[in-house]
C-alpha cells in the first residue's frame, strides 16, 4: 500500500513531494523546509537547537564544534508533532550530520512511534545518484510516472549543458564555508565539470573538508564561487565583505584581481541533494562560460558577481 502519511527530515525531500503533487500526504517537515512556500504551513517535526540566521559563519562553526565536542544534538525532534503526524513513511538523509537531521534522529523517531513507519534514507553523493533517489521516492509513494517525467526533464537540461564544447575549461574553486574555509564536496565537483569548468581542490563524491588559504593560493584559480552551505546570495556577500574583502593575501588571488569571484544561492541550488541541483549546474555554466550560455534563463537572484 502506498504511504499516506509522509514525514520528511530534509528540505530536498519536501520539495520533491510537492513537485510530485503529493503534498496532501505530507504531515511533517523540518524547520528549514520553506520551498515551495506551501511547505511553511506544514507542522515542524525537526528544529535546530540554535538560530543560525543572525550568526556569522565563524560563530556557526564554533557552535557546531562545541555541540559535537560535548556530544549534544544539533537538531531536536518535536515529539508532539511527530506523534500527531502518525507517519507511515519517513524520508531522511545520511549525507551530513551537520546539514540536516541524521540517521540517529530517525532511530529516535521510530522508537517514539507505536506503529513503525517505513524509512527511506537519501545518501546521494553525485548528480546521477540524486536523480536515482528522485525515481526511488516517486515509485515508493505511487508517483512513478510523475517521477520518471521529472527525471527525464531534468536529464534533458543536464544533457544540453554537457553537450557543449569549449575551447578551454577555466580552473574553478568552490568554497562551501567562509570562516573557516571548507571545500565544496559531494556533488559540487561534478556540477563544476558538467558546466565546463576544471574543478580544483575538492574531490568528487567525497565530503567537504576544511582547507587553508594557502591551498587556494597554490592552485590560483581563474574563478572562485562562494557557496556557503544554507546561505543565499545576499548573506554570502555580507559574509564575504566582513571576512575576506580586506584580506591582502586573498586579494592577490588571480580570480579576485580579475573580478571573477561569484556568490550563488547555495541554499536553493547547491547545498542540498535536490531536483534544483540541475538549476545549480545551469548557474555554474553561465558563470564559467557566459559567452556560450548567455541566453540561459535562470531564476532571479540565483547568482551575482562580487565586486
Amino acid at each position: 500500500m502506498e504511504p499516506q502519511r509522509i514525514v520528511t527530515f530534509l528540505p530536498s525531500a519536501t520539495e520533491l513531494i510537492y513537485s510530485l503533487g503529493a503534498e496532501d500526504r505530507l504531515f511533517g517537515v523540518t524547520h528549514e523546509c520553506n520551498y515551495p512556500s506551501g511547505a511553511k504551513t506544514k507542522p515542524r517535526v525537526i528544529s535546530s537547537v540554535f538560530d543560525p540566521a543572525s550568526m556569522s559563519s565563524k560563530q556557526i562553526d564554533d557552535k557546531i564544534c562545541q555541540l559535537m565536542t560535548e556530544g549534544k544534538e544539533i537538531y531536536n525532534l518535536n515529539r508532539e508533532n511527530l506523534l500527531d503526524a502518525k507517519p507511515d513513511l519517513i524520508i531522511s538523509q545520511n549525507i551530513c550530520e551537520v546539514c540536516s537531521a541524521h540517521t540517529e534522529h530517525v532511530k529516535m523517531a521510530v522508537d517514539m512511534l507505536e506503529k513503525k513507519p517505513e524509512v527511506y534514507t537519501m545518501d546521494p553523493h553525485g548528480v546521477n545518484e540524486i536523480l536515482v533517489s528522485i525515481r526511488d521516492i516517486s515509485k515508493m509513494i505511487g508517483k512513478e510516472k510523475e517521477g520518471n517525467e521529472l527525471v527525464d526533464s531534468l536529464s534533458k537540461r543536464l544533457d544540453f549543458v554537457k553537450s557543449k564544447t569549449f575551447e578551454e575549461r577555466p580552473k574553478v574553486v568552490a568554497i562551501e564555508w567562509v570562516d573557516p574555509f571548507f571545500t565544496s564536496g559531494h556533488w559540487i565537483p561534478e556540477m563544476i565539470e558538467s558546466a565546463g569548468g576544471e574543478n580544483l581542490i575538492s574531490t568528487e563524491k567525497m565530503p567537504s573538508r576544511k582547507m587553508k588559504l594557502e591551498e587556494i593560493q597554490e592552485v590560483n584559480p581563474d574563478i572562485i564561487v562562494m557557496m556557503p552551505c544554507g546561505f543565499d546570495v545576499k548573506r554570502t556577500i555580507s559574509e564575504y565583505n566582513s571576512v575576506l574583502a580586506e584580506n591582502p593575501d586573498w586579494n592577490e588571488l588571480k580570480a579576485v584581481k580579475e573580478n571573477n569571484v561569484y556568490a550563488v544561492d547555495a541554499n536553493s541550488y547547491f547545498s542540498k541533494p535536490s531536483l534544483r541541483t540541475i538549476t545549480g549546474i545551469e548557474v555554474l555554466a553561465k558563470i564559467i562560460h557566459p559567452d556560450v550560455f548567455g541566453d540561459l534563463q535562470l531564476p532571479e537572484d540565483s547568482f551575482t558577481k562580487i565586486s
